[in-house]
């Protein structure tokens, strides 16, 4: 074999390796930034863990378009600062996504997250109790603009979603955020973790 198609197959393999690691970079890309998974006995900072290093989940509402199905959405979300979170999971929502029109009619809300979206669970199926996952339920609440929380909470969703800040004003985005009353979480084999929501909101991280 001549030295160009030498060359050739050489620079091939790399580009493709180079494609190969940029691919699994998109998938598991946070891996590096993300702080070890407390222990499973541990449910208030497994819980907190898993809000704190999350950016998106689904937000599921009582639907007015639909006759009051539930209609759970994708959406972005921050509890914090990096590293700094309250627990508190908060959005930024406009009134032309359904999820907003409908928590102005009814405030009842749920929103899941997973330990996969980080890329942590390895080979393991989503629903493997050993893969985290929560639910928390309560009321979906409009911020005032002028309060000091909604001001947190813009704070806290442009430090890790910096493109929301330059969203359209004409879109009437605003912060909402998620008042906990239920946690459920399974982070191992057993069924859920008793977690009250004084026990995961006085959790320090």
């Amino acid at each position: 074999m001549g030295i160009v198609p030498k060359l050739i197959r050489f620079f091939y393999v790399v580009h493709l390796v180079l494609l190969l690691i940029g691919v699994h970079g998109s998938v598991h890309g946070r891996l590096l930034s993300i702080p070890p998974k407390p222990d499973p006995a541990d449910a208030a900072a497994t819980a907190r863990w898993l809000v704190s290093q999350n950016i998106w989940g689904v937000l599921n509402t009582i639907s007015s378009d639909l006759g009051g199905a539930p209609f759970g959405n994708v959406l972005s979300f921050s509890d914090g600062l990096p590293n700094e979170g309250s627990g508190i999971p908060y959005f930024y929502l406009t009134p032309l996504d359904p999820t907003a029109r409908n928590a102005m009619k009814d405030q009842r809300a749920s929103f899941a997250v997973s330990e996969y979206s980080l890329g942590t669970c390895g080979k393991k199926d989503p629903e493997n109790p050993s893969c985290a996952k929560m639910t928390l339920t309560g009321k979906l609440k409009l911020l005032d603009t002028s309060s000091k929380e909604a001001e947190v909470a813009r704070s806290a969703l442009f430090s890790k979603h910096p493109e929301m800040e330059w969203w359209p004003p004409s879109h009437g985005f605003q912060a909402y955020k998620l008042e906990i009353e239920n946690i459920f979480l399974i982070d191992w084999f057993g069924g859920a973790r008793p977690l009250t929501v004084e026990q995961y909101l006085k959790y320090k991280m």
